[in-house]
């Protein structure tokens, strides 16, 4: 039998609460009576059960054999939790920075990588992902971006100093890199704090240091990064099992405040999303709530065909994207970022839906008529809203 669940593998680690020690353990029913006498003629034997999951699917399946020996067990370890999981799941659970990296802003060169690990890996570029334009004008913030096939999520915050080699400030960002931008938000708080111990001790990476060789994936033999597919969830799914810190933290805490954020826009939004357009959300700093927008869109373009289960393609999310991603988001056909630069705005080869703050549009004549809220979209929303 396989039960799946509707809520995000992302969030499906819930606990179960321990049974009630005060209540009395209610005994098996007998069975009747002529079960009883048929069963006394044979011989009972146990009955080995395996369990497998699915990485990219919230499926567990238990699977009940009445043979001694499983053919398909032969030779695997079988004090293993969960002995079917092949190298490819245990992969995907596992922690997998493969990069912690300061970049730092000098007031001569600008925007520097300053210190890095592993020191054979290319960051050219992270520098300015990692640091959002007009960041200055900011004490704080947060940003994801994607690093070709890896993910980044850096912590930024901006100290005042009386330093006039500084000028009176001081900024520095401390990111990760990793192949799946799903498991990003565990690392947030460290982030945060070690950009904080950046700025009042520059150079002392010892916690880095030690960060990374605890948390250092190994790549599979292909070496590219697999980017797996968006959690498919309900706000009301959300609510359930969502934990507290988990609601400051991941990405998912925001899908209520990203509906009310657009209103009844959320459906015009919706179906660009379902259509795979090429979207941008400007904003001005801070970035870092923008880059969850991006998340949930995401998040509503993950949907399947009714009755057969095939998913759609992924709607691929850059996250952050500044006027050196120009070049990158030329080949796509179909994306999501958000930027702080307003010269996006002008770049209309670039997107079809630009999105600057609730205001939802395109230059595209014929999607013109999706712009507009029909009676429809008015109910969706309405139910939307009360769940």
């Amino acid at each position: 039998m396989v039960e799946q669940s509707d809520r995000a593998p992302l969030l499906d680690w819930e606990e179960i609460p321990p049974p009630d020690q005060n209540q009395a353990v209610q005994p098996p029913p007998e069975p009747p009576q002529e079960e009883r006498t048929a069963a006394a003629g044979r011989r009972v034997t146990a009955v080995p059960t395996a369990v497998t999951y699915s990485p990219t699917r919230n499926v567990t399946a238990v699977v009940v054999s009445r043979d001694r020996t499983r053919p398909d067990l032969v030779g695997i370890d079988r004090n293993l939790p969960f002995p079917n999981i092949t190298a490819r799941a245990d992969w995907e659970e596992k922690d997998q920075i493969v990069s912690v990296f300061v970049v730092t802003f000098d007031t001569r060169c600008g925007n520097l990588v300053e210190w890095f690990l592993p020191h054979d890996i290319n960051l050219d570029g992270v520098e300015f992902k990692s640091m959002a334009s007009g960041s200055h004008r900011i004490t704080s913030d947060f940003i994801y971006f994607r690093k070709g096939n890896y993910f980044g999520l850096a912590c930024f915050a901006n100290m005042p100093v009386e330093s006039e080699l500084e000028r009176g400030a001081r900024m520095k960002s401390v990111g990760i890199l990793s192949p799946s931008y799903t498991l990003l938000y565990r690392y947030m708080h460290f982030l945060e704090n070690q950009v904080r111990h950046q700025l009042q001790w520059p150079g002392q990476y010892s916690p880095l240091e030690a960060f990374y060789e605890d948390k250092k994936a190994v790549l599979p033999p292909t070496g590219n990064g697999l980017v797996p597919s968006c959690p498919s969830w309900t706000a009301a799914s959300i609510n359930r099992c969502m934990h507290p810190e988990m609601k400051i933290t991941h990405p998912a805490g925001c899908m209520s405040q990203f509906i009310q954020f657009f209103g009844e826009q959320i459906m015009v939004l919706w179906k660009f999303v379902l259509l795979r357009k090429r979207i941008v959300i400007f904003s001005p700093p801070p970035i870092g709530v923008v880059c969850y927008r991006v998340y949930c869109c995401c998040c509503l373009a993950n949907t399947s065909i009714p009755a057969v289960g095939v998913s759609v393609p992924e709607l691929r999310p850059f996250f952050y994207v500044n006027i050196a991603d120009i070049s990158a988001l030329e080949t796509e056909l179909s994306y999501v970022a958000c930027t702080t630069e307003k010269i996006f705005e002008d770049k209309k080869e670039l997107y079809d839906v630009y999105i600057d703050n609730q205001n939802v549009k395109s230059h595209r004549s014929h999607l013109q008529p999706l712009l507009r809220l029909n009676a429809a979209d008015k109910e969706k929303y309405r139910k939307l809203s009360e769940q």
